[in-house]
């Protein structure tokens, strides 16, 4: 649900007071745990270190992030693909039909000679 309109966007005073005293263009990482904090116009090409839980991740932040949540960009969960033994299988054919693909292609032009 998203914030109301009169209560305005929350950003992190905190953040803010980090980022105030930051020059424009600067190169530092600016760690942070506000994972709620709303991204702003004046965050445009700074680099924030979003905790996830574990490390604070680097988000650099662009044009198009503008009135997203920090926490969108710095993930929580780590996707371990889907399977066992039989999404193995699947796999290794798929990457020794590569392999012959690409043996093909390498004879292919010792052949034109």
């Amino acid at each position: 649900m998203s914030r109301s309109i009169k209560k305005g966007i929350y950003t992190d005073p905190k953040l803010m007071k980090k980022l105030g005293r930051l020059k424009a263009g600067d190169k530092t990482v600016i760690k942070t745990w506000a994972r709620a904090s709303t991204i702003t116009p004046e965050m445009i090409g700074f680099t924030f270190g979003v905790h996830n839980g574990k490390i604070h991740v680097p988000v650099m932040v662009s044009e198009d992030m503008v009135g997203h949540k920090l926490g969108e960009f710095s993930l929580t969960h780590k996707f371990v693909r889907h399977g066992g033994k039989m999404q193995k299988e699947l796999e290794a054919a798929a990457k020794q039909k590569e392999v012959e693909a690409a043996k093909a292609a390498k004879v292919e032009p010792e052949a034109k000679k």
